[in-house]
């Protein structure tokens, strides 16, 4: 039975629409200009303050989810100070390029800093680089090593399609074999007021400078670039984050859903959902 003290929290799946990298500082941290946007599928917690955290984790995607404090989930109740038992529920692949642990930990943060009142320090960035967007979990510009969040509430709802070919992309190697670290930003101003094909036309002038690194560490990448490309009215398809997982943008949620179903039937062990980006 739910405690009246536990708080349930959705953790959104995190899409890098664009991913710029354009620098490299003296420790070694990359500079990114990336423009993110939240999906509506992610995993689920609830969350109880309890004399010492515990994290039990359920769910489709639970195999292999650590549970010690290895678990960004953990650390981040640490980093606040706070303890509960914790039940994350995954749906989302790992080392997958759309942020599940990142957002779990944002997620984590948001809730404890809104029972506690005690402020997050550095908004998480010492989990990691997709923290403090995550723990915004709204369209974004992320900028620096992640530590810059510039809401956006102009860009148009997306219809999309994430597709991950269910391996793992750690993302030290795609890193390590970017060609260069100083690669141009993007504009600087995005642009508003566009329609979802418009706004789609536009960021197909964009970039994600790690999507060649990770094709050269993964293959599998290019064959669910080239299934997204291959169905209907795909207005642009590219790789979030550090990949494998790839998203299609749609004309609308019908012919979003139409692909779903095609790709699923042909690629039936692909992890494969539509959803609406905000």
């Amino acid at each position: 039975m739910k405690s009246p003290m536990t708080v349930e929290a959705f953790a959104p799946a995190k899409i890098n629409l664009t991913l710029h990298v354009t620098g490299r500082r003296d420790d070694g941290y990359h500079l990114l200009d990336s423009l993110v946007m939240f999906a509506d599928v992610g995993d689920r917690l609830r969350i109880t303050p309890a004399p010492k955290t515990i994290l039990r984790v359920s769910g489709p995607l639970s195999q292999g989810v650590p549970t010690d404090d290895s678990n960004l989930v953990i650390r981040a109740a640490n980093l606040i100070g706070a303890t509960a038992e914790i039940e994350l529920e995954k749906h989302l692949p790992n080392a997958a390029g759309i942020g599940g642990g990142s957002s779990d930990a944002g997620t984590i943060l948001r809730v404890l800093r809104n029972i506690t009142g005690t402020p997050v320090q550095d908004n998480g960035l010492s989990l990691g680089a997709d923290v403090p967007v995550c723990m915004h979990a709204k369209a974004a510009r992320m900028r620096g090593i992640g530590e810059h969040i510039i809401p956006l509430d102009h860009l148009p709802t997306l219809e999309a399609l994430l597709v991950n070919p269910m391996v793992a992309v750690p993302t030290g190697p795609v890193f390590r074999i970017l060609e260069t670290p100083n690669n141009p930003p993007m504009p600087d101003t995005i642009p508003a007021d566009l329609d979802a094909p418009a706004f789609a036309d536009w960021l197909g002038q964009m970039r994600n400078d790690l999507e060649v690194p990770a094709i050269t560490v993964e293959p599998a990448v290019t064959a669910t670039l080239n299934a997204l490309n291959a169905t209907q009215d795909c207005l642009l398809s590219r790789m979030s984050g550090s990949g494998a997982t790839c998203f299609g943008l749609y004309p609308d949620a019908t012919t979003a859903k139409n692909a779903a179903a095609r790709l699923q039937s042909n690629y039936p062990n692909w992890w494969i959902r539509s959803t609406r980006l905000s």
